[in-house]
């Protein structure tokens, strides 16, 4: 079973010890960054970017693009990425929130306002929520257990 298949169920209070603050309020509690303030709104290495609480894989650097909204913006999830989509009508708003189908991590939302030659979905991410490994970086994958518990780093 892939890393993506294996459901992680742990307390909040489990994942409060685990993440860093801002992490955990945005994942956890769904909160959003400030626009142009995350680790990656302007990263456009190649790579692959996974969930900051599991290691799950979830957009490929190729679906990446500059939507000029402050937020890394991809126009689809990773072809191995097990991503959920949920209504959200919290602030006023009507949208869709996108999670992490393995831990359940908020990530962002979708709109469909994205490039029409891809599908024209556009998937706006808190990079609190990712975690970035270069194409030629190895090592353990971002959140898993051989990870030594690092979280976006």
């Amino acid at each position: 079973m892939s890393i993506s298949e294996d459901k992680i169920n742990k307390s909040n209070a489990e994942w409060k010890k685990e993440l860093p603050p801002d992490v955990y309020r945005v994942t956890r509690e769904k909160g959003t960054e400030a626009p142009f303030t995350g680790k990656y709104w302007d990263t456009y290495d190649s790579g692959q970017y996974f969930c900051s609480n599991c290691g799950a894989e979830l957009f490929a650097s190729e679906n990446k693009y500059d939507a000029a909204c402050g937020w890394p913006s991809f126009d689809a999830p990773s072809g191995r990425a097990k991503i959920s989509e949920t209504p959200d009508t919290s602030h006023g708003l009507v949208r869709t929130e996108v999670a992490c189908a393995r831990c359940g991590a908020h990530l962002g939302h979708v709109f469909a306002d994205g490039p029409k030659e891809t599908g024209g979905r556009r998937y706006c991410i808190n990079s609190a929520a990712l975690k970035f490994r270069r194409a030629n970086q190895g090592g353990a994958t971002p959140g898993s257990a051989s990870d030594n518990g690092k979280r976006n780093t």
